[in-house]
């Protein structure tokens, strides 16, 4: 048995969208909604959606690398938001809601700088996703964890989240836990 795993961290909007698809997709051994990125030590969820910390909502996964490959985790990264709105996602806008990947590894920079310049070659406009390495993480507060899990019928996730799973499951079904 395979114990060991590795964690990528990604920022592509609202943490609810990321971490919903996150934990359906086999491989994906944990997921926990967080902000890193930003210049203030231990923010809260008010002060990101200030905008003026300068962290991103993000989701730091745990995965086995032997069941899923760093690669296809940010195949479903591009698949599930827009990398190509600078700053926003739909009607999230800010810098709180940026296009990122945070490398931990030279291996996990290589691999996203590939995948980003395929697609540049998918997308009509230019890819503003940003790459950096990783930076401090905060969880985020408690209320956060499992959200559409725990919320499918508030607003926002019925809307904005449920669609986004809906596509994941179609695109990648088989990767997705379900079936």
């Amino acid at each position: 048995m395979n114990t060991s795993s590795e964690t990528a961290i990604l920022g592509g909007g609202c943490f609810w969208c990321l971490e919903a698809v996150y934990q359906q997709l086999k491989g994906v051994q944990h997921v926990e909604s967080g902000y890193t990125g930003g210049h203030v030590n231990k923010p809260t969820y008010e002060q990101v959606c200030n905008g003026d910390t300068g962290h991103a909502e993000v989701v730091k996964l745990t995965f086995d690398p032997a069941a899923i490959s760093f690669r296809e985790i940010l195949e479903v990264f591009f698949t599930i938001h827009d990398p190509t709105t600078l700053n926003r996602q739909g009607n999230d806008v800010g810098t709180q809601y940026r296009s990122v990947i945070y490398y931990d590894s030279p291996a996990q920079q290589d691999t996203a700088k590939h995948i980003i310049a395929e697609m540049a070659l998918v997308w009509d406009a230019p890819i503003v996703t940003e790459l950096s390495p990783v930076e401090t993480y905060y969880k985020a507060e408690d209320y956060h964890q499992n959200y559409f899990q725990q919320h499918p019928f508030q607003g926002y996730c019925a809307f904005v989240v449920a669609p986004k799973l809906a596509k994941f499951r179609e695109v990648f079904a088989e990767k997705s836990k379900d079936d």
